[in-house]
């Protein structure tokens, strides 16, 4: 299926053409699932539709790259503004698709699908993660699913030294990814626990009896209100204060203090069901809040890349993407977008490392060995 030569018997561009195509509709059904995983939707049922007016986009509209041009970027129905998102995601995954051909399909047109697989994958775990800040189970826990199984089909995506050639046979191929699993995994998970370690919380200083406001669905400082959602990550995530007041509506406590977590409300000696207290008032001049190195699906998507790239490749994805995330966060800090506390997403670090490993990164890496 996969030899050469027969894929040689049609002119080389026009396999290249095809993947094109072909990735351009990959990309139609990655913005589904960047727009319906994240909100816990099916990206099957229902069809695809507009997301301001509901309207069933029949398929004459729904030609990917040419219907968004066509209609200049606005939905048929209601006339309201289609994000240029849906456009940018075909086009980059269409281009990705036939640049892995280019780069891998005159050797091995299998190496070449399966690199497509793992890129669309990428794609969606980046843009989910930019606006939610979360990486799905079906893209990482399915990821390393996927990995293993085609590891079995397809062995040569792995490498297990740089300096060697990929494997060739099914058992060593199934070997590559579930130990490329297991320490990309382990890795991210120990950077994970360290971090909270040493970096897991941080003190706010505020003016001198500040008035610090706990509502149902976020917390409201002085100067900037705080979406819970960006705050506890775990259940054991706390934020706390010393205050010098704190006023329910039916009771007030002095010189106390106020522990609050995900499901659990302490003031002083007196405990609380969070959805119980649907407003709280505390004075005080500082506030330790909880902070997040890595998350747990940081770590599912990089043994997700280790199931389809092997280990070599985690360890130069961790390092390359920090070193991306470092020039990126202080860049944004720098110009002021960004704040030293502010959360940012790690894992489209990672996902512009692993394809920077498979287009040449490994080649460097046995340059320097």
């Amino acid at each position: 299926m996969f030899d050469p030569k027969i894929w040689g018997q049609v002119p080389f561009h026009f396999w290249t053409l095809c993947f094109f195509v072909f990735g351009s509709v990959v990309g139609s059904f990655l913005n589904v699932c960047i727009y319906r995983l994240p909100r816990g939707e099916s990206v099957v049922h229902p069809a695809s539709h507009c997301p301001h007016c509901g309207y069933s986009i029949p398929w004459h509209l729904n030609i990917p790259l040419v219907t968004w041009l066509w209609l200049r970027a606005r939905c048929a129905h209601c006339g309201r503004p289609i994000s240029i998102r849906y456009f940018l995601v075909e086009l980059l995954t269409g281009t990705v698709f036939a640049l892995c051909w280019l780069r891998f399909g005159p050797a091995w047109a299998g190496q070449a699908m399966v690199y497509c697989l793992f890129i669309a994958g990428l794609i969606a775990a980046t843009f989910i993660d930019f606006e939610h800040f979360i990486i799905p189970d079906e893209i990482t826990v399915g990821g390393m699913v996927a990995g293993f199984l085609l590891a079995f089909f397809v062995p040569g995506t792995h490498r297990l030294f740089p300096f060697l050639p990929p494997a060739q046979h099914p058992g060593p191929g199934m070997r590559e990814s579930a130990l490329g699993m297991v320490i990309g995994a382990a890795l991210v998970y120990g950077i994970l626990r360290a971090g909270k370690l040493l970096f897991g919380r941080y003190k706010l200083q505020l003016e001198p009896r500040s008035r610090i406001v706990f509502t149902e669905s976020s917390l409201q400082l002085p100067a900037q209100n705080i979406p819970y959602e960006d705050i506890f990550y775990r259940s054991s995530d706390t934020i706390r204060l010393q205050a010098e007041r704190v006023e329910l509506v039916d009771r007030c406590y002095s010189q106390v203090e106020v522990r609050l977590k995900p499901k659990l409300l302490r003031i002083g000696q007196d405990t609380f069901e969070p959805r119980d207290v649907p407003h709280l008032e505390a004075v005080a001049g500082q506030i330790v809040l909880p902070r997040e190195a890595m998350g747990l699906g940081d770590v599912k998507f990089m043994a997700a890349i280790g199931a389809f790239l092997g280990w070599p490749a985690v360890v130069f994805s961790l390092a390359f993407s920090s070193v991306i995330g470092s020039i990126v966060g202080v860049t944004l800090i720098l110009t002021r977008k960004r704040d030293w506390s502010s959360r940012l997403p790690y894992g489209p670090y990672i996902a512009l490392a692993a394809v920077i490993w498979i287009f040449g990164g490994w080649v460097w890496v046995r340059g320097i060995l």
